[in-house]
């Protein structure tokens, strides 16, 4: 019986090894045949076609094709495009200014960034662009739509855009320029609130607002502004929630393998503030952004206002293929979890609080109101009595502040009335954040 079973168990595991043996040698024949139909496609093309093209140009096609049909974020980088790429990152390179992406195979603005050409000229985040000049977009790829914005600066170029809540399309005239990008400014809201503009996550983010945050010791509030932000290293974007968050998973990525997860951690002695927070996002706000909002979301460190956000959750990564480095593919090679293990990608960030883009409801005019003032025998003995109680000490005093007051707003950048008044959702990140200052 043993010997039976031994035999039994030798010849089980003998067809095992001859199985697997036998869907290996399955699978390096199916590689070998797809790789002969790609070699001949290459050779046949190099040999037939009607144009005489060199069989590097075909090669670089065939691998842009290859990346276009993988996902909307996969990309060649060729030597140009590879070093753009780094200008970029770096925060100055020449364009127009603006962030694209496929949307349902649309060319969609991701987001203008401030202060540059196409912000200027009133580009806005969801715009789909029809024309490229006189070159419509359909079918084209992103890379070539990028290169055709690019030029040299002082060009002139027009994008033909479709915008939701217009009933044509509408033609922009932009003209091309040097972009430099101030990545983190600072400005204070009524003396002891501060508000935080991040534009894109390049590498000088967190050690600038580092520098801000150790400056303004006394703030009680933060409003962290990441509007119409594309994103930008992955790194940053960790650092940076890193600086509110004293604990636990800011993000983690799952790749191929759904065991295959990296995680990143908060860290208790990276934390400079601990003051209430409201973070602003739009349909604009993508990738890194919205990895920052989505942590502070998770954490309960930060109430989120403002509109959906645009819902970038892939991970890229730029993987040389030639020895120098010159040349790149851009991979999607990882997905990004937040902290409650909910995705961002195609869900985006759903604020807390929505609050849409435009001018702020403001307080009727008030002219034709009556008021105890206004009455011919109000009070006005007993209102001089408590005015009569101020010391001229006082009064000297309050004057002091006040010049001391002016001389602060002189040397920095202030949120006026005006830009509250303008700004529905700023005003709206204001007010929330009185009220927790308040409840805090």
């Amino acid at each position: 019986m043993k010997k039976f079973l031994l035999a039994s168990s030798f010849a089980l595991v003998l067809s095992h090894g001859l199985f697997a043996k036998e869907k290996s040698e399955e699978l390096t024949q199916s590689r070998f045949e797809s790789l002969t139909k790609l070699t001949q496609v290459i050779g046949t093309v190099e040999k037939y076609y009607v144009d005489d093209v060199k069989l590097q140009d075909i090669v670089d096609k065939a691998i842009k094709g290859l990346m276009q049909e993988l996902d909307a974020h996969s990309s060649f980088l060729d030597k140009k495009s590879t070093k753009e790429m780094s200008i970029q990152t770096n925060g100055e390179f020449g364009g127009l200014g603006i962030t694209v992406g496929m949307r349902d195979s649309a060319l969609t603005v991701i987001s203008p960034i401030d202060g540059t050409p196409a912000y200027e000229a009133g580009v806005k985040a969801g715009d789909i662009i029809l024309k490229i000049d006189d070159k419509s977009t359909l079918n084209m790829t992103l890379n070539d739509a990028v290169g055709l914005m690019r030029g040299k600066p002082k060009t002139k170029i027009d994008l033909t855009v479709v915008r939701k809540g217009e009933n044509k399309p509408i033609k922009i005239t932009i003209i091309r320029d040097i972009i430099k990008v101030q990545s983190v400014f600072a400005k204070k809201i009524d003396g002891d609130l501060l508000y935080l503009r991040i534009a894109s996550f390049d590498k000088k983010v967190t050690d600038k607002l580092k520098e801000i945050i150790k400056k303004h010791t006394k703030t009680k509030g933060i409003v962290l502004d990441l509007r119409n932000n594309p994103g930008g290293l992955l790194a940053q974007a960790i650092s940076v929630t890193d600086l509110f968050v004293d604990s636990g998973v800011i993000v983690s990525q799952k790749g191929r393998d759904a065991n295959d997860e990296e995680k990143f951690y908060a860290k208790y002695t990276n934390t400079l503030t601990d003051v209430p927070m409201v973070v602003l996002v739009n349909a604009g706000s993508a990738s890194a952004s919205e990895i920052v909002s989505g942590a502070l979301q998770d954490h309960k460190r930060a109430i989120i206002v403002g509109e959906k956000t645009f819902g970038k959750g892939s991970v890229q990564a730029v993987l040389p293929i030639v020895k120098d480095r010159s040349e790149n593919i851009k991979l999607t090679i990882a997905k990004y979890y937040l902290p409650s293990g909910r995705t961002i990608q195609a869900k985006g960030i759903t604020p807390d609080i929505i609050a849409y883009a435009g001018k702020t409801v403001t307080e009727p005019s008030n002219e034709f109101q009556i008021k105890e003032a206004d009455l011919k025998k109000h009070l006005e003995e007993e209102l001089e009595k408590v005015e009569d109680k101020k010391t001229k000490k006082e009064i000297k005093s309050e004057k002091v502040k006040d010049k001391e007051k002016v001389k602060v707003e002189d040397k920095e950048e202030i949120i006026t009335k005006e830009d509250i008044q303008n700004d529905n959702q700023i005003n709206s990140a204001i007010n929330i954040l009185k009220s927790l200052i308040i409840m805090k």
